[in-house]
């Protein structure tokens, strides 16, 4: 694995010393000091030629209504050098999901004008320092200026004075309202209203993205967004959970499992012709037209007709009828991913299946943690503090949250959903869109990724309340963050420029 520090490329990226920085006042007041900034200059190559740009890092404070700090929002922004008219360059807010986590993910590993390359094809585990970093060509930074935003609990954001982020900020609708606030903050004072506007969100971004579209489409003092790229989709969160009583959501996994025992050669290849478009498509028609009428009959279905949706299900998950049977046909995600490879002692990922885990022993019936998140964790993590603090002169010592420093989240989301049902801020971006005749959806899908499945995407934007001319769903042969592999981050970054340019014809 290629681990070796790209000097020459940060030296051509990022050249000089920090232009500005304001200091810390350095007494714990919150609420006399400054935001804090730091401003450098860089260039990359990318697709669009050599970029020159301009990159801030720092802070923004949201306000209440006696003009007291309540929180400090975290942001990095490039725009681009030698822009005649600002007002008619694209402008993108980025955001990772969590909900609890920085924006480092899409920063880093796609959108950003560095990357962390990690192992591609097979996948493998980050190990340690040095990680290969390197000028990214994909970096989207030649068709729009983009803006990375850490939620207040992540990354350097959080709450300041007396406030209690658990009750302002962490819940579908106060992290959306914190968000659009930012927004709104943003685009005045960098005067960008007039610039066509994007939502770049992965995981629980693209739940953010769904929220904010109440948040930004509602009333008349409404952001109007031009599209929304959901990478990795969860908006209805019934379709991709299993759980006892919500027979839907395993409906939703099924040909997510079926994908990634294709990938480790757990099925009958043979059966399809080594045909994998052709074996996925059938999946679906499963899922669909059998899967899931057995599952509503519950103990009323007629005895043959359980032997047959159990063996048909055995073929494409490559589980034995025995296993299926004892589960009473609902394999939770958790099981599927330890008894898929239990005889090989490993478990698979759950953001991305492709990653295999050695497990402890060959008896449990959940994994010891997911490959796929302890494999890459450390690369990203000092990827984005080593650019923040060599390569921009970020100098904050308070800890960086990753992910996980929200320890409580607020899912009563109103119409859209409570404590006592499944969140489901799709109904948002429907009514956005009937309301908002520019507003397309760009949605990609990993096929190996069972924390938000391409097929529960896939019923989601088959509801009546989209318009399919505006919504546009691409697939990848990788997982919840497909840009890890590389034909799919090259394929990944053309067709979100292939979004944007659409929006300018």
């Amino acid at each position: 694995m290629l681990r070796s520090i790209a000097a020459a490329f940060a030296a051509a990226m990022l050249a000089g010393a920090p232009l500005a920085a304001q200091e810390d006042a350095g007494n714990g007041a919150e609420e006399t000091r400054e935001p804090r900034e730091w401003t450098n200059r860089g260039q990359v190559e990318t697709r669009e030629g050599r970029i020159r740009y301009t990159v801030r890092a720092g802070e923004t404070f949201l306000r209440d209504e006696d003009g007291n700090p309540t929180a400090s929002i975290f942001t990095t922004t490039y725009t681009r050098d030698g822009v005649d008219d600002p007002a008619e360059r694209p402008v993108a807010f980025v955001f990772n999901g969590g909900p609890g986590s920085a924006s480092l993910w899409l920063h880093m590993g796609v959108v950003g004008p560095r990357r962390l390359v990690l192992p591609s094809e097979p996948p493998g585990d980050d190990g340690a320092a040095p990680f290969d970093v390197r000028d990214n060509p994909e970096s989207l930074i030649g068709i729009a200026d983009l803006v990375f935003i850490d939620p207040v609990g992540t990354g350097w954001s959080r709450a300041l004075g007396e406030t209690d982020p658990a009750e302002e900020f962490w819940g579908v609708d106060e992290d959306a309202e914190s968000i659009a606030e930012f927004i709104r903050i943003w685009l005045t004072e960098n005067r960008r209203w007039a610039s066509p506007k994007y939502l770049i969100g992965e995981s629980y971004g693209t739940t953010r993205i769904g929220a904010l579209m109440r948040q930004l489409e509602a009333g008349w003092n409404d952001v109007a967004i031009n599209g929304v790229v959901l990478v990795s989709v969860v908006l209805d969160f019934k379709l991709d959970h299993t759980a006892p009583g919500n027979d839907v959501g395993y409906v939703g996994l099924m040909p997510s499992y079926a994908a990634t025992a294709w990938y480790h050669e757990k099925v009958d290849r043979s059966a399809w012709g080594g045909d994998y478009d052709a074996f996925l498509e059938d999946a679906r028609d499963f899922a669909t037209d059998e899967y899931m009428p057995a599952l509503l009959r519950g103990q009323d279905i007629d005895p043959d007709r359980r032997d047959a949706v159990i063996a048909r299900l055995a073929e494409f998950t490559g589980l034995s009828e025995t296993y299926i049977r004892r589960a009473n046909m609902r394999v939770s995600l958790s099981n599927f991913r330890t008894e898929l490879l239990r005889d090989e002692g490993l478990s698979v990922g759950r953001f991305d299946g492709r990653f295999t885990g050695v497990e402890p022993d060959a008896v449990s019936d959940s994994p010891e943690g997911d490959p796929s998140g302890y494999g890459i964790d450390g690369g990203y993590t000092a990827a984005m503090l080593d650019h923040f603090t060599r390569e921009i002169g970020v100098d904050i010592t308070e800890p960086y949250t990753t992910l996980g420093g929200v320890r409580e989240w607020n899912w009563d989301a109103g119409p859209a959903g409570g404590d006592n049902s499944y969140v489901n801020v799709s109904i948002w971006l429907e009514r956005a869109m009937r309301q908002n005749a520019e507003l397309r959806v760009l949605a990609t899908n990993g096929i190996y990724d069972m924390a938000t499945p391409f097929f529960a995407t896939e019923m989601t934007f088959n509801r009546p309340g989209y318009d399919p001319d505006r919504v546009n769903l691409t697939y990848y042969p990788a997982g919840h963050m497909m840009y890890l592999h590389q034909p799919s981050i090259e394929q990944l970054a053309q067709d979100i420029r292939d979004f944007v340019a659409e929006g300018e014809r």
